[in-house]
């Protein structure tokens, strides 16, 4: 037990010392749970994926169809606003970016935003230009292996810190939405579900955005 606490103490001073460590968090070990409401079950025959609002054409997936579309990989630190970081974090899964970069999505001139849209009607909002970062994913594993139930298979948004990349905004964790379903672009900025309770609506881990 002494020796996990000193091994825990020793990596947070570490990334604390690279400047890894956001102001007011903490290094987690494991991979906490937190959500609202109930695990959504998964019926992949009935599963579809939706991009709407601000692009030329709308569009819907099947499970099948999404699991064809251009797949990588990321490395990232994640942060989230209760206070606990996890370093080093891989993920796989599917690049907005390359979405658009190939042609599978086209965003109208006038698209500035994108809800994300969950099971049982949660939301999130980001602007246009973070989810186009190198840092946002529509995850599907974690650590080499599909995600959890409880950790949003079969797809969440992830958002996190690239290092080196100190070009790219970092939003805390709760910005990338589990049990993700659909994509709305839209000309105007929409607060979503923790929005609307009061957190804050850019969440710059750096700046130590958790509250309006």
């Amino acid at each position: 037990m002494l020796d996990s606490v000193s091994r825990r103490r020793e990596e947070e001073e570490r990334v604390l010392k690279e400047g890894r460590l956001p102001p007011g968090q903490s290094l987690t070990q494991k991979f906490p749970v937190l959500h609202y409401g109930p695990v959504p079950t998964f019926n992949p025959a009935a599963w579809d994926f939706r991009v709407w609002g601000e692009v030329e054409q709308p569009v819907i997936w099947s499970w099948d169809e999404f699991s064809q579309l251009p797949r990588t990989q990321v490395t990232m630190d994640v942060h989230c606003v209760t206070r606990w970081s996890k370093f080093d974090t891989r993920w796989e899964g599917i690049s907005l970016r390359t979405l658009v970069e190939k042609g599978f999505i086209k965003p109208k001139p006038t698209a500035r935003f994108i809800i994300q849209h969950a099971e049982y009607g949660f939301t999130t909002n980001l602007p246009l230009e973070v989810m186009l970062q190198d840092n946002f994913l529509l995850a599907t594993h974690f650590d080499g292996k599909p995600l959890t139930p409880d950790h949003g298979y079969p797809v969440r948004g992830v958002v996190g810190n690239i290092v080196g990349r100190e070009d790219l905004k970092v939003p805390y964790f709760w910005k990338g939405a589990k049990w993700l379903r659909g994509l709305e672009f839209t000309k105007e900025d929409r607060p979503g579900f923790w929005e609307q309770a009061g957190y804050h609506n850019d969440a710059d881990v750096w700046e130590e955005e958790r509250f309006a």
